[in-house]
């Protein structure tokens, strides 16, 4: 998404990971994870929006909005529109609202993004993966924490745990991406922009973003309507929608936050 005003109380950021390597048995056996992965969300900073999937819709619905944005190259030789959904944390870009000074997240739900760093998965073909990690991140260290391998260089419980959740996540990606191209076909996504009057007389313009065309989904035939119940995308539909009211919530967390205009 994009703002016309920049801020300056942090660095923008598109990217959770600063320097993702793959994670080793031979290379990483010392290494240990501080308990702080549960507590510190600081990797987000800057960050004013975080890639949503599709199974998490309804939980972020109720304390962010999620839209659409454009995704791959449009330039591309046959390239068609591509978008992904997105849970919106910010007004402006590089600013965070969700993000306290100590590190710690102000809402009851964390994006499952957010939840698995700093770990990732990266898949070297449609078969084969493998589990990342931010070596950047400050709570990795060889002497406290959670052990990430034992002495014979097999991964813990909580590795394979990290990795469970890791695969589950990236399962979920078929049907985000089902979502994503089915709304598409049915041509229902329109650009967008939000109006935000400040307490100063100011307005604050976000836009570069795309949501459900409420008309349209209305004017679907019946039997595409009961395509998507039946295979979970209107549910998800509402939900975007319903979010949107969201957009006002963090107009006032702004305010309540007292950021510069």
């Amino acid at each position: 998404m994009s703002t016309p005003e920049n801020n300056t109380a942090a660095t923008p950021k598109d990217n959770l990971f600063t320097d993702l390597q793959a994670l080793d048995r031979g290379a990483h056996r010392q290494l240990r994870l501080s308990r702080l992965i549960h507590t510190d969300y600081s990797p987000a900073r800057g960050m004013n929006s975080m890639f949503a999937n599709a199974v998490e819709f309804i939980d972020l619905a109720r304390e962010y909005p999620v839209v659409f944005v454009r995704s791959g190259d449009p330039k591309a030789e046959g390239a068609t529109l591509e978008v992904a959904p997105m849970t919106v944390l910010g007004l402006k870009r590089g600013e965070n609202l969700y993000l306290k000074e100590d590190g710690s997240w102000a809402a009851s739900y964390v994006p499952a993004m957010l939840r698995s760093y700093p770990f990732a998965m990266v898949r070297t073909d449609d078969e084969n993966y493998i589990v990342c990690f931010d070596k950047a991140w400050g709570g990795f260290s060889e002497q406290d924490g959670e052990r990430l391998f034992d002495d014979a260089g097999e991964a813990t419980e909580f590795t394979k745990g990290v990795q469970g959740y890791l695969e589950q996540l990236d399962g979920e990606m078929a049907r985000t991406r089902g979502l994503c191209q089915r709304l598409v076909e049915l041509d229902l996504l329109e650009s967008m922009r939000f109006d935000a009057q400040l307490e100063n007389g100011q307005t604050l313009v976000v836009d570069g973003f795309l949501a459900v065309n409420e008309q349209k989904l209305a004017e679907l035939p019946d039997a595409t309507v009961v395509e998507l119940h039946r295979s979970g995308i209107l549910a998800l539909i509402h939900a975007h929608l319903a979010s949107m009211g969201m957009m006002r919530r963090l107009v006032e967390r702004r305010v309540a936050l007292k950021l510069p205009a």
